[in-house]
Parts: structure tokens; C-alpha cells; sequence
């Protein structure tokens, strides 16, 4: 057909159409043959109706299927090639003028079991002509809408066999076309068709062969729902900051369109049908730009200030050390001595706690548990001047009167775990009778440590209350999370449920259950409101502006936007308390601005419960079912945008079963991770380093607007002792600088640099010999203000940091000013880093990947001609992303990127390589959802009369993002030996630990399979009834996994 094509073929069928209808009388036969063969070749000729215009045949095939009316088999042929010319939308408008809709209304009849075929065609004819607007206008103009939905319910009423699925569905094309304009979608509305449809397909659900027609009103349904701006006084935060010389006018952060949608740095926002991984139109194609060195974007006198941010490149530094460790923990509660594990250490402790779920037996945490008496006496250790300073802070009230908090507190203690009347700590009474109830310890974290750091934290909801996760710290379940297995239709019936609320509105409740704008709700719900969850979030990175119950399980949800913004909807961190046991809960994030979202491919939010904390497991587990991230039918003003397009919003909805009856949760987008967690972490790693081993110096960088410090770190190892040569040594190590947290919603960023920072001041021998080759500088939070605020992505001036590094200002950007201010300093003094690293999150891909810079990849993927007798540069920005997909289960070197496009020309990876001339410089990207390679995800194929494949990817936890922080260490210290000089010595050494770390890996894999298999079991009740296996099946795939 391709070929008569392209000889002229449509044209001559035409040509010879029109001569056969001038024939007197007409042939039949010739005529319908010539049809039949118009409607083949039409199908495949993509010019089909613009040739049928040219040769002005419209008129003709029109005459023709006016002359056959009561011809029903010439008829239809007539309609088949009506319907081929209609694709044209040029074709189709011409058609519809010279009357072709009307025709076609005389044709489709009432439910009939008469001339099907014609009746068909007809409606495939019509729907093709009402792709054109001017069509539909005039379809709805005519009345022909009301007339669809009249047909439509006759033949779905009278069709009781279903046998003519394809008439039913046509109809709803038809009215899908109309309501693509807003007088369709009116006139829709007003003829009862959100009824009718829904109705309708509530009929249609039982009946699987029915799914395309239910598929189709649903996606009517949807665009008809009226369109509604969010139940908020303002778009904009709740929450606003006055910033340096502007007043207190809040600044609304507006961002040019296309990167408005983006995540992560280099993410681009895509609808769910766009397969495509770059935009080579971003892409930087001029070369003098790529490889110019721009000037310095400040005077070089304000470079020397920077000096004392690196006492390491002087000679009198032991005297200062011990001075720093003083003075910074002068003021704070004494903690206890933590043992900091070596890489062995943690990999046995972490493998005989999976066995521990199976196998009773000592704790096998001993060498991370702090002795109670120990725990205690800190705590008396606090009572004085610095708990005394914990009155603006207190625990939320547990529920005293639930069953399980009578069982696991008695008499006597009720009293002192209960805040007074007025709800403020005032002792350490609950801090004791906590940690007196509860003797397991967490690693790395203590409860009276963190509340002295969140005492000093300034926000601006001037926060009052501590979140329960936070205070008492959470440890890695024993055991992996597959990525969830979605349903087939799950988003279809959310839509429905939505549509539902439209159609029978008497069924909503619509109470608000709490709203920050009403400062009644900030504390607590009306206390008479029945059957009610109770929901909370003014603490440290919480985010939840309202919550509205829909019905009786279900809640409408909505989020805060970032301070001094009115966008990026996505992160949330909240309480909710006095849930139902064996209840399904049904909740809905209605704001969020993604255009799609991981939630639809396998990631699971986080929960926290408090009575499973108290009685053990203090564990941030993945959990939520019928999980699933559809755009909705809220709109933005055009004024609330800033003048721009209306902005559409998305619903992420989920479903909870709570594990206990009145137990008090904390759900979150992700693992939470604090500002003031990450504070008293920095304490516990500074007190219980080895000091004469590790260097350790912690500096402040600088004030953030918000009047936080944010900390800068300086580790590496101690000399060999104070002759010169070994000073020399020490100061002339190579930099590596990594930085984490500059977008706050991306907590993943900080549970990776948690895992490089544990392994850098561990005893471990890697790490020592890690510390001996490099000097790192390290600033674990960029944005210490957007994550105490709850952000998703801006800090307090609602910018974009990221987007700041080339001229960032010092009022409005201090941390980035500073950063970048230090960078410049280290490169005027010949010590521009080896590497540099922005630690991120990515919420669109899987697993975890670097991107990085090159001049040559950015002009071959552009397509540009490449001279590579001018450009000539060093592949050395690949060494680490290889060696990491060697070493790190999570990490995949076909994800990472080496492009360097426009719209990132102000990002920290690229004013890094471009201005400092830092050739690894890198953004790591973690995912929020889980792996799709390597370890983490199992591929068995197994035979039982067919071949079955299985795939089950993990979802990322705590554990596995901090060895990914980990293996980066591990990374580095192969780069160094591959890429810089090193004495033979450190040779040999290296080639001991990396043979022994190669043998640790390989029983570690082996341990994390049985890990990830065993937290399947748990999750599932057994793994064969979860994955359809037998026990013999299983046993054999865990088998072969061994050998492999």
C-alpha cells in the first residue's frame, strides 16, 4: 500500500471514483470496490484528506452517501472513506460545513440490532469529524451533544449482553471530542452528563470485557469535573520572611515555566507518555562559553577572610583543635560514649540483626547501646541550666487514655510522661521515664542531645513542640521493602471516588479538621467533632497547612507552600493521632505540582508509630496501598500565579491500615531528616571521635537569613608526628569537598552524607587510610532554613539556591555566597578540590547515578562537530562514576550524565567545573524510590510448564542510602589510587584492605539477599504466598542467589 502511495495511487482512486459516479447509470460494484480500496490506502496516507480537498472530491463522497442512504452496504463503504477524509482536520472542517454531521445524525439510529455495521461507521465517521474545534462548536450549537448522551444511555440501557461494546465506546468518543472545548464542557455539565457517565460506568465495573468503555467516560469524567481553586485563603505560603531591604512584603517566587516543573538539578518534568531522557535543545552548544573561565564575582580582598576556614594549611593547628572542641561543646548536655564502628563492625552488626527477627539471642547492638544508668545520669545532667532552657519546647501529649499506653506506663509514671495542662516540658521528667521504660539505644543519636539543639533552632513559626520520631531517633527495620506492585485500575477508581463527591455531594462531610490559617486548629481539632483523626505539624520540618474530612475514613490534604513562594508543592511531614484499628484510611494530597511522580511506579511514603517506638522498634517503615499520582480538578488564579497560564495541580492519593487502635503516626514524603538531627549528630561524631587519629575541626560558615549557623566541617587524619615532612604531608593533601541538603525536601541527600560522614571518623582501616590521602570539606546542610521550615526546595528568600552559584548574593544567599567565596579561596591558593560533590535527591528516576560535566559529550549529543585537535580534554570525570558501579549496590553508571545544558549554567556542579576548573565535579543524585539494578534487584527465571520472570526492586531505606554514603568513601580512595601518586606503602596497604573489603562485600551480598527475602516474608506473611511460589521454589532460587 506504501508503495501504490507513493506512485500517486490515492490520487488516481479518487480520479477513478469520480468518473465511475459520472457514470450513467452508476456501477455498483466499481463503486464499492473503489471505496473499499479508498478506505484501505486512506488509512496509510497520512496526506489522504488533504488530496481528497485538493481534487475537490469532499462533495462528491458526500453526494455518494446521500444517494445510498437506504443502501446500507454501499452506505457504509461511503462512510469509511468519510471517516479516512475527516483526519484531516482541514478535511473534516470542510466536511462538517457542507453538512456531513447532519447526514451522519440520520445514519446512527437508537438501540437497533439492525444494520450494526452502517451504524458503526457512522459513529467512527462522526468522531473523526468532531476532532476539529470548529466542529464541535458547531455539534454543540446544533444540540447534537444532548442527542450523544441520549444514544449513548439508549444503547448502554438496552445492551444488556454487552455484544456491542464498540457502538457504546464510539458514542463516547464522540462526546469526548465535544468536551475538549469549554462550551462542550458546559453544555455537558448542563445536560446532567456527570450522571449520566457515572452511573453508567458504576454498571460497567463488574465486567472486565467493559474496561474500555469504563477507561473512556472515566477520562470524560475527569476533564468535565468544574474547575476549582484550592480551599485556601492564598496559594501563597502561610508562612512569609522579610527579607534584607524589602520590607515586609512577601517576594512570590516566580521561575520561568519550563523550570518551574524541574527536580532535582537536572531533572525535567515530562508528561507520562514522554519516553525521552534529555531535551538536546537545552543542551550548551557554544564552545568559547564551555571552555572560558569567567572573572571572579567579587573583589579578591574578600577572599582572604576565608583563610581561617582552613587552619589545616598551617603548620599551628593542635592548639586550636582541642580550643574548637571546647568551645563547641561548652554549652551542651554530656552525651554518651558511642562506640563508632569500623565498615566490618557495621556489616556484622547489621547482619546478625537480620538474623535476630528469626533467631532468638543477645542483643547483637551491644557495641552502639548506651548503659542506662549512664543515659540517666546525662539526663540528671541536664536539669540544670541547660534543660532549664527547654521551656519553649515540648513532647505532644501521648494519648493517656488508649489501652496500650496503660499497659506499657504504670501508675506512677503517668504523671511525669504527661507535659502539664499548659503543654511545656519542664523537667526532665519525660525524658527520664522514657528512657527508663525504654533501655534500646540508637546509634548515633540521644534524645536529651537533640532537644538541646532544637532549643536553639530559630524558625518562623517559632516552633513549641518536638515531633516524637525526631526526639526519640529511628533505626533501619531488620529487613528490605520491595517496591509496591500496583493494581491494575487503581487510579481509575480514585478518579471515580472524586467524581463521586460531584454527583452525590450528600455524601461529603467537608469539615475542616485542621487549618493553619485558622489559628483555632494550629493546637488541636474541635474537641466534639466525632469520628475525627486528629492532625499536627508546627514542628521542625513539618509541612501540613490543612486537612479536610471528605467522609468518614477519607481526608483531603493539603500542603504549605515554601516561605515566600506559592509553589513547589511536595514534601509533607505531619502527626495524626485517634485512628481506628483494622480501619482502611483513605488520604489525599490535593496540591501537589509534579507532572508525574515515583508514587505511580512502586514508591511507598513513610509512618512512624509511637507505640511501636515505646515498645522497641523505632522504625521509619515504607507503608501506604492503592497508591496513586493523577493530575486533578484544582486550578490556580492567574492572578495567584503571577499573571502566567493557570497551573494545574495533582492528587497524590494512598490508603493507611494503622497498626494500632488511638496510636499517634507521623507520616512523611520521606525519611525526615532535621536540622537539629543533624546537629547533634555532628556533637556525638565530634566527642567520640579518636583524636589522636582523626582530625576533626567544625567552623560556621555563616549565619543563614533565618539567623541559623550553618556548620562547615573540616576530617582528615592527624600527622604522623610534628616533624616537617609529615606536616608537609599533611597540609599538602589533595581536596575533596562535598556539600548536602540544598533543597530541603531532599532528606535522602542527608541520609547519604550521614553514611559518609559515620565511615570518615570510624576506626575503620579504609577510613584511616582515606583520611591519609585527603583533606575533605564537608557542609552536611546548605539550606539549614528551608529544612527547619519545612520547604520542598527554596530557603527564605523562596529561591532556588541551586539556581544561585553564579552571582549569588550575600544578603539573600548567604550559604551559596560563602560556599562559593570558600571554593574561590581554596583555587587562588593552588588547592582547588580534586572533587566536588552536591549531594541531591531525584524524584523521577530509580537507583542512584552522578551527573558531571564534559565539553565533548555536550557537543556529540547536541550534534555538533567536534575538533579534537582544539577541544582536548581528560576523561578522569568518568574514573569515579565507574568505580562506584563497581562498588555500590544502589549506584548505575548507565544513569549518570556528563551534559552541560543552559538552564544549569548557575548550578554548583557546573560553576564548579567551570569557574574553579574542578574536573570531577559531581551532583549525586539518590532516588526516593528504590533500584532497578544490581543487588537490590533480583531477576530469576523459573520453569514450571512456562517461564516466569521475577523482578523485585527494593525500595531505598535509611540503611541503604547511608552505605551508599559509604561506598562513595570507598570510592574515593580507589580514584586517589588510580588517578594521583601514591609511595608504596600506602600501595600495599590499600591492596590489603581493598582484598579484604572485596571478601566482606562478597558475604555481605550474600547476607543482604537473605536481608531482602526475609523483610518480603515479614511483610507478606510468607514469600511463596506473596509471589505465587512454592516453598520448594523458593528454596531453590535463595539457593542459587548463594551461588551466584
Amino acid at each position: 500500500i506504501h508503495y501504490l502511495i507513493s506512485k500517486g495511487g490515492s490520487e488516481a482512486l479518487l480520479q477513478a471514483l469520480a468518473t465511475a459516479a459520472r457514470a450513467q447509470p452508476p456501477e455498483e460494484d466499481t463503486l464499492r470496490a473503489l471505496l473499499c480500496l479508498l478506505a484501505r490506502v486512506g488509512r496509510r496516507d497520512r496526506k489522504f484528506g488533504l488530496k481528497v480537498q485538493r481534487l475537490e472530491a469532499t462533495d462528491l463522497i458526500l453526494s455518494l452517501a446521500r444517494k445510498n442512504l437506504g443502501h446500507h452496504l454501499n452506505l457504509t463503504h461511503c462512510l469509511w472513506v468519510l471517516r479516512v477524509c475527516a483526519s484531516s482536520v482541514t478535511a473534516g472542517t470542510t466536511l462538517g460545513i457542507n453538512g456531513a454531521m447532519e447526514l451522519l445524525f440520520k445514519v446512527i439510529t437508537p438501540y437497533s440490532k439492525r444494520h450494526v455495521r452502517t451504524v458503526r461507521a457512522a459513529i467512527e465517521a462522526l468522531a473523526a469529524l468532531l476532532k476539529s474545534k470548529s466542529n464541535s462548536r458547531r455539534a454543540v450549537n446544533r444540540g447534537y451533544l444532548c442527542g450523544l448522551l441520549k444514544l449513548y444511555q439508549d444503547w448502554h440501557d438496552n445492551d444488556v449482553s454487552n455484544n456491542y461494546i464498540h457502538i457504546r465506546r464510539g458514542l463516547l468518543i464522540c462526546l469526548k471530542h465535544i468536551t475538549n472545548i469549554q462550551l462542550g464542557r458546559e453544555t455537558f455539565l448542563d445536560a446532567r452528563g456527570m450522571e449520566i457517565l457515572f452511573t453508567s460506568v458504576q454498571d460497567c465495573l463488574s465486567f472486565k470485557n467493559l474496561d474500555p468503555i469504563v477507561t473512556t467516560a472515566t477520562q470524560i469524567l475527569r476533564k468535565c469535573y468544574p474547575k476549582e481553586p484550592l480551599p485556601v485563603p492564598t496559594v501563597g505560603s502561610f508562612y512569609s520572611f522579610s527579607l534584607p531591604g524589602k520590607g515586609s512584603t512577601e517576594r512570590p517566587c516566580m521561575v520561568p515555566e519550563d523550570d518551574y516543573e524541574s527536580d532535582g538539578e537536572e531533572e525535567v518534568e515530562k508528561d507520562l507518555d514522554d519516553d525521552d531522557d534529555d531535551d538536546d535543545y537545552d543542551l550548551e552548544t557554544d564552545v568559547n562559553k564551555l571552555m572560558s573561565r569567567p572573572l571572579l564575582d567579587r573583589p579578591e580582598m574578600e577572599l582572604k577572610q576565608y583563610e581561617a576556614m582552613c587552619p589545616e594549611l598551617s603548620h599551628n593547628f593542635q592548639s586550636e583543635e582541642e580550643k574548637s572542641l571546647e568551645d563547641n561543646t561548652e554549652n551542651l548536655p554530656s552525651t554518651p560514649s558511642y562506640f563508632i564502628p569500623s565498615t566490618t563492625s557495621m556489616k556484622l552488626q547489621n547482619t546478625q540483626r537480620t538474623q535476630s527477627v528469626t533467631v532468638t539471642g543477645p542483643d547483637p547492638g551491644e557495641d552502639f547501646n548506651v548503659p542506662m544508668a549512664e543515659a540517666l545520669q546525662d539526663v540528671d545532667s541536664c536539669e540544670g541550666e541547660d534543660m532549664a532552657r527547654t521551656h519553649g519546647l515540648a513532647l505532644r501529649s501521648l494519648p493517656k487514655e488508649a489501652a496500650w499506653y496503660k499497659q506499657i506506663f504504670n501508675t506512677e509514671c503517668e504523671t511525669s510522661i504527661n507535659p502539664s495542662p499548659e503543654g511545656r516540658l519542664k523537667s526532665s521528667d519525660i525524658m527520664r521515664s522514657l528512657l527508663k521504660k525504654h533501655q534500646g539505644t540508637i546509634p548515633f543519636h540521644n534524645p536529651c542531645f537533640y532537644v538541646s539543639r532544637a532549643e536553639c533552632v530559630k524558625s518562623i513559626p517559632d516552633y513549641k513542640f518536638l515531633a516524637f520520631p525526631d526526639f526519640w531517633g529511628h533505626q533501619p527495620p531488620p529487613y528490605g521493602k520491595p517496591m509496591l506492585e500496583r493494581k491494575c485500575g487503581v487510579q481509575r477508581d480514585r478518579v471515580l471516588d472524586d467524581v463521586r463527591r460531584f454527583v452525590q455531594p450528600s455524601d461529603v462531610i467537608g469539615r475542616t479538621v485542621f487549618d493553619l490559617d485558622e489559628p483555632r486548629w494550629v493546637i488541636s481539632i474541635d474537641p466534639g467533632a466525632p469520628d475525627c483523626l486528629m492532625f499536627f505539624s508546627t514542628f521542625e520540618s513539618g509541612n501540613l497547612r490543612k486537612a479536610i474530612q471528605v467522609r468518614e475514613f477519607e481526608y483531603d490534604l493539603i500542603m504549605n507552600a515554601d516561605v515566600n513562594s506559592d509553589q513547589h508543592h511536595q514534601w509533607f511531614y505531619f502527626e495524626v493521632r485517634d485512628m481506628k484499628l483494622a480501619v482502611s484510611y483513605r488520604f489525599n494530597i490535593i496540591n501537589c505540582e509534579k507532572l508525574n511522580s515515583q508514587f505511580n511506579y512502586g514508591m511507598q511514603l513513610v509512618m512512624y508509630s509511637v507505640k511501636e517506638a515505646l515498645q522497641g522498634r523505632p522504625c521509619w517503615l515504607r507503608v501506604g496501598y492503592d497508591i496513586s499520582y493523577y493530575k486533578n480538578h484544582y486550578r490556580s488564579c492567574a492572578a495567584a500565579a503571577g499573571g502566567t497560564r493557570r497551573r494545574s495541580y495533582y492528587t497524590l492519593a494512598f490508603s493507611i491500615t494503622f497498626p494500632h487502635n488511638d496510636d499517634v503516626c507521623y507520616l512523611a514524603y520521606h525519611y525526615p531528616y532535621t536540622y537539629s538531627t543533624m546537629m547533634s549528630h555532628l556533637d556525638i561524631l565530634e566527642q567520640n571521635r579518636n583524636p589522636k587519629k582523626v582530625y576533626w575541626r567544625q567552623q560556621t560558615l555563616c549565619q543563614t537569613l533565618g539567623g541559623n549557623p550553618c556548620p562547615l566541617l573540616t576530617i582528615t587524619a592527624m600527622p604522623e608526628s610534628k616533624k616537617r615532612d609529615d606536616l608537609e604531608e599533611f597540609c599538602n593533601r589533595p581536596y575533596v569537598f562535598l556539600m548536602a541538603r540544598v533543597h530541603p525536601g531532599e532528606s535522602n541527600a542527608s541520609w547519604v552524607m550521614k553514611g559518609t560522614l559515620e565511615f570518615l571518623v570510624s576506626s575503620d582501616p579504609i577510613a584511616d587510610l582515606l583520611r591519609k590521602c585527603f583533606i575533605f570539606k564537608i557542609i552536611p546542610m546548605l539550606n539549614p532554613d528551608g529544612v527547619i521550615n519545612g520547604n520542598h526546595r527554596c530557603s527564605l528568600s523562596g529561591d532556588d539556591l541551586n539556581r544561585q552559584w553564579l552571582t549569588p548574593s550575600s544578603e539573600l544567599h548567604p550559604t551559596i555566597y560563602h560556599s562559593k567565596g570558600l571554593l574561590y579561596y581554596l583555587r587562588s591558593v593552588g588547592r582547588a578540590p580534586l572533587v566536588f560533590c552536591d549531594y541531591h535527591g531525584h524524584s523521577q528516576k530509580k537507583n542512584v547515578f552522578l551527573y558531571g560535566c564534559s565539553i565533548k559529550e555536550t557537543l556529540w549529543q547536541a550534534g555538533c562537530v567536534v575538533d579534537t585537535s582544539v577541544i582536548t580534554e581528560d576523561v578522569g570525570y568518568r574514573t569515579l562514576p565507574k568505580i562506584l558501579d563497581k562498588v555500590a549496590p544502589a549506584f548505575v553508571m548507565n544513569s549518570c550524565s556528563f551534559l552541560v545544558e543552559k538552564s544549569r549554567e548557575s548550578t554548583a556542579r557546573v560553576v564548579a567545573w567551570q569557574e574553579m576548573g574542578v574536573l570531577r565535579s559531581y551532583t549525586m543524585e539518590s532516588t526516593y524510590c528504590g533500584c532497578s539494578h544490581g543487588l537490590y534487584k533480583v531477576i530469576r527465571e523459573m520453569e514450571k510448564n512456562e517461564v516466569y520472570l521475577l523482578q523485585i526492586g527494593l525500595q531505598l531505606g535509611t540503611q541503604e542510602l547511608e552505605e551508599m554514603g559509604n561506598k562513595f568513601c570507598l570510592g574515593l580512595l580507589i580514584l586517589h589510587l588510580k588517578s594521583l601518586p601514591c609511595s608504596k606503602q600506602v600501595m600495599a596497604q590499600a591492596a590489603l584492605l581493598l582484598d579484604l573489603e572485596e571478601e566482606i562485600t562478597d558475604l555481605r551480598t550474600h547476607r543482604s539477599v537473605i536481608r531482602i527475602f526475609r523483610g518480603f516474608s515479614c511483610r507478606s506473611s510468607c514469600l511463596g504466598m506473596h509471589f505465587g511460589f512454592s516453598f520448594k521454589e523458593m528454596t531453590l532460587l535463595v539457593a542459587e542467589i548463594f551461588m551466584l
